[in-house]
């Protein structure tokens, strides 16, 4: 398994037989070198969006557009989306699950809130969400943007996931001390990857509470388009 940080809170999953994109903000993405946009597509399979804050939804439909990729997210955010043009692909709900060839994903809940810009007026695009991904032998919980919330806790003790990658860099997530926290306190991780963060000066610049916060834990910071093999 790779994973693969896009920047801030997009990725690129290279698992099983699938190619997963979760949230896929390229243009605008202070992140994302201009010149390597094409690499972060390439084989991509499926697309996986949380929410329509435009830091995570901004390029999804050109990118749908471009690729022929189809989209995946809560059922009003895929509505919208199919509705500006985005190929649909499955328009679930928190507590579903849902495969692509061998990988499973199951949508739970996170607590943030969501909405994009349609015609200068903001729009309700369903509830914040994050997943469960299961393959290649492993559970990867993926946070979506949270704050710390009880649901954690059936969230770990029911799917059990050894990999979290959890949004950690305060302002309008939780920040690295509260999602070490979170983790030791809901979770029993071998593997633990921050994300949303760095990317403005508002965010934590740096994993280091995180790490201190759960000594035993490999905390893994990501570096763009740089390989994390499990």
């Amino acid at each position: 398994m790779k994973i693969i940080w896009l920047g801030h809170g997009s990725f690129r999953f290279e698992i099983a037989d699938q190619v997963l994109l979760i949230d896929p903000w390229l243009n605008g993405n202070p992140m994302m070198p201009e010149d390597r946009k094409a690499e972060a597509l390439e084989g991509a399979t499926q697309i996986l969006m949380t929410h329509g804050h435009f830091d995570h939804s901004s390029d999804v439909v050109q990118i749908s557009k471009d690729t022929g990729l189809p989209v995946s997210g809560i059922f009003e955010l895929i509505g919208l989306l199919e509705s500006q043009g985005a190929n649909a692909g499955h328009a679930f709900n928190k507590g579903g699950t849902i495969a692509f060839g061998e990988v499973k994903i199951t949508m739970v809940p996170a607590s943030h809130s969501s909405s994009m810009t349609v015609d200068d007026k903001p729009v309700y695009t369903g509830m914040e969400t994050g997943f469960i991904i299961e393959g290649e032998g492993h559970t990867i919980y993926f946070s979506g943007d949270t704050t710390i919330m009880a649901d954690m806790a059936w969230i770990g003790a029911y799917h059990k996931p050894d990999i979290g990658m959890l949004s950690a860099g305060g302002y309008y997530t939780m920040d690295m001390k509260a999602a070490a926290w979170a983790a030791k306190t809901y979770f029993d991780f071998k593997t633990v990857i921050p994300m949303h963060y760095r990317t403005f000066d508002a965010l934590e610049q740096s994993a280091e509470a995180l790490a201190a916060g759960l000594p035993g834990v490999k905390v893994i910071e990501p570096e763009v388009l740089e390989a994390i093999e499990i």
